[in-house]
């Protein structure tokens, strides 16, 4: 009897945990079976691995083959396994060595000539491999991803025959080292294109130093869309703890991660026609949504009453926690969701309301219904509301505005001042700072309490607004806020005013 033993990781969640690759090979009538919860493409990874091994000129053993994938209770999906399972069969033969296995990962599907096939979920492997002290065995489809991972050790192959002579000592594979990257600003919106709108364009500038939800509201055309595409680029940055996270979360859901520009803020504008776990993730294995794969990137809501109401009611946990937890019967996984909220809606069925021109026709009623889609809890986690009102042809054909760069080196600043401060984001402050950080004049004190009663405001939209002029103070670069930062934080709750929910 022959016993071998290989290493390789399953997926679960944003975690890759260790799965033992455990090949008996017995006396008995020829068979092939797979036990430790395998899914059915991994049932039938035998067919593969029998295929790939007889046409890579190896010896498929006549005899009673046992695989255990350990633990037996993580269950085990994709063709992930292959290359582990052919290398455990090829040991327990002993037609490889396998004294040196256990200082390797393997992971790879194979095709029926031998080749190595692309997974998903890489990134998280390399992360765990490296932790482990670890050499990883891939594809080399997958390697730009894995070394996305600084300490990682990483060895590629194009076919089995490359791993098998590597292990036999025959043809060493040397560890791949990571190519330097592009930079992240090529090709990104300007906001210089963006015409006029001076008041919309301040409000972007202020959501972007602080982090603060946001929703444009006016006619059709007058910029809305293009206002919000151009936010990643007045965005600083992401850390490479940052950066990590959002290319994890790509990696599980099987989109490709761009290796030139990963650090770069995803933007993520899904249709209205998209479903609640869509948005927020699900699945009987559990897999990231829309909010998700936005994490530390935009999330921008186009038409935002045109979404399903039970659609958007899935985004007021996220807003408040930063996170998701998705449960199902099976198991459970939760993924980060800290997103930047952009919104855009007309102010109107038919999108006319306020037109000078006299366009609209809606009644009173039909512009309550339509603005009752969204509900009043979720508009109260949004933390400025702003109109976007038509520009006129002198404007449209007016001088170009600031660049995206101009903006961004303030945005840049205003974040440092914040995170030096409290180390997090002023639209992320806990109630104990801001009782420290928003501290305001008896006659400032006034001022918020006569709005807080006028526009009947909640708790929540109190803090809100104090930590908006927050920002604009860090914006200003002085220590307190003053009466002119926190009278326009007040006005950018503009549908406080007219509110169809009070």
């Amino acid at each position: 009897m022959s016993l071998a033993i290989v290493y390789s990781r399953a997926r679960l969640g944003m975690d890759a945990p260790l799965v033992t690759v455990e090949v008996h090979l017995s006396n008995g009538l020829p068979s092939l079976s797979i036990v430790g919860l395998p899914e059915t493409a991994v049932k039938e990874s035998k067919d593969r691995v029998r295929g790939a091994i007889l046409n890579s000129h190896f010896e498929f053993p006549a005899r009673r083959i046992t695989i255990n994938l350990a633990p037996a209770d993580l269950p085990k999906e994709g063709g992930r396994f292959d290359l582990p399972i052919a290398l455990g069969i090829l040991a327990a033969n002993r037609q490889i060595p396998g004294n040196e296995l256990g200082a390797y990962e393997f992971l790879g599907e194979l095709a029926l000539s031998g080749e190595l096939r692309s997974i998903t979920g890489v990134l998280p492997v390399s992360l765990q491999t490296s932790r482990a002290g670890r050499t990883l065995v891939i594809p080399c489809i997958n390697t730009a991803e894995a070394l996305l991972v600084d300490d990682a050790c990483v060895i590629e192959g194009h076919h089995l025959l490359d791993i098998t002579a590597h292990l036999s000592h025959t043809q060493i594979l040397e560890p791949v080292t990571a190519t330097a990257t592009a930079s992240i600003e090529k090709d990104m919106p300007d906001l210089a294109e963006v015409r006029g709108q001076h008041h919309a364009r301040r409000a972007l500038e202020i959501a972007a130093s602080g982090g603060h939800s946001l929703l444009f509201i006016g006619p059709p055309g007058t910029g809305k869309s293009m206002l919000a595409s151009r936010l990643p680029g007045i965005l600083p940055d992401m850390s490479e703890q940052e950066a990590l996270e959002a290319a994890v979360l790509r990696s599980i859901s099987g989109q490709p991660v761009d290796t030139a520009r990963w650090r770069s803020r995803a933007f993520r504008a899904p249709h209205h026609t998209a479903s609640a776990v869509s948005l927020v993730g699900g699945g009987s294995s559990p897999r990231p949504g829309e909010i998700s794969l936005a994490h530390h990137g935009v999330l921008f809501l186009d038409e935002l009453p045109e979404f399903g109401r039970r659609v958007l009611e899935v985004l007021r946990e996220p807003l408040e926690t930063g996170m998701i937890m998705i449960s199902r019967a099976a198991q459970q996984a939760e993924f980060p969701a800290r997103f930047q909220l952009i919104a855009a809606m007309n102010p109107c069925r038919c999108g006319w309301l306020g037109d000078p021109g006299g366009r609209c026709r809606c009644t009173s009623e039909q512009v309550q219904r339509y603005r009752n889609r969204i509900s009043g809890p979720l508009l109260d986690r949004i933390d400025m509301h702003v109109e976007v009102p038509r520009i006129s042809i002198e404007e449209m054909h007016g001088r170009h505005s600031e660049c995206s760069l101009d903006v961004r080196e303030r945005v840049v600043n205003a974040r440092a001042s914040q995170l030096q401060r409290n180390n997090v984001l002023n639209s992320q402050l806990t109630n104990k700072q801001i009782d420290e950080v928003c501290t305001l004049e008896k006659r400032d004190r006034l001022l918020l309490e006569n709005a807080l009663e006028k526009l009947q405001l909640s708790a929540r939209a109190y803090h809100r607004i104090l930590k908006l002029a927050r920002t604009i103070a860090d914006m200003d670069e002085v220590d307190s806020i003053s009466t002119r930062n926190l009278t326009e934080a007040i006005n950018y709750r503009q549908l406080d005013r007219h509110s169809p929910w009070k």
